[in-house]
């Protein structure tokens, strides 16, 4: 009795169409998502080649934004994914994460802060907690740290200002950029921010700090309290 020949891994593919082949004859701007994906995996699953698993994570995050913020525990659900490729996905968007946070340190803000917005966008907009963060920034606007202060619901009873003023004073900061997230993806500032924003802008004054601007980020974007006119002198 013959066996039948299997045709459907990758490695039976046409050189030019295996993403790891692909990136490293062509460049990786040439692989598709799911073919990144795929080479990070490494392997596929019985029925299923890398480059089918890569875009049906695709599809269940919603593109690689949501992949990126998956946690440990949504990527333990979907059937096919191992203890070792959930460690190189994680490892792959901390990387990624860590890389932008690097570019920002030492960066002058010059044009506000959508200098900064590419790492906010990857750091916080699909999160589903909300964190508060606080850019610290010298008398020349160039970025001394990117904190995440605080974690769970931002409200002004759980942002300290002394907290993030004792870090200002560690730093030798003379300018902050406040920023957190919504999980729920609205971008309108609920009567918790403003209230909590006020909160921080008197206390930074009462200091000497200036207080440059407070950034919501969301899945649909962000938005500037200074640009909406929303952000106390």
């Amino acid at each position: 009795m013959n066996k039948t020949k299997k045709t459907d891994g990758i490695k039976n593919w046409p050189r030019s169409e295996r993403p790891r082949e692909l990136l490293l004859e062509k460049g990786p701007e040439y692989v598709s998502d799911a073919g990144l994906v795929a080479i990070l995996l490494r392997t596929g699953m019985k029925g299923k080649d890398a480059v089918s698993l890569g875009r049906e994570l695709l599809e269940q995050f919603g593109g690689l934004g949501g992949l990126l913020h998956a946690n440990r525990k949504a990527l333990e659900e979907i059937k096919g994914l191992g203890t070792a490729k959930i460690a190189q996905l994680l490892a792959a968007t901390e990387i990624a994460r860590r890389q932008l946070k690097e570019d920002i340190i030492g960066k002058a803000i010059i044009n506000g802060p959508e200098d900064v917005l590419e790492y906010l966008s990857l750091s916080m907009s699909n999160l589903k907690e909300e964190v508060f963060k606080v850019i610290y920034l010298n008398s020349a606007n160039v970025v001394l740290a990117a904190e995440d202060l605080f974690k769970g619901t931002v409200d002004q009873s759980a942002v300290y200002p002394r907290e993030i003023i004792k870090k200002a004073f560690e730093l030798n900061a003379s300018g902050l950029i406040f920023v957190h997230n919504h999980p729920s993806g609205s971008l309108k500032p609920s009567k918790h921010d403003l209230l909590l924003n006020e909160r921080l802008v008197k206390a930074c004054h009462a200091v000497d700090l200036t207080p440059l601007d407070h950034l919501i980020i969301g899945s649909a974007g962000h938005i500037s309290f200074k640009e909406k006119g929303l952000f106390l002198k």
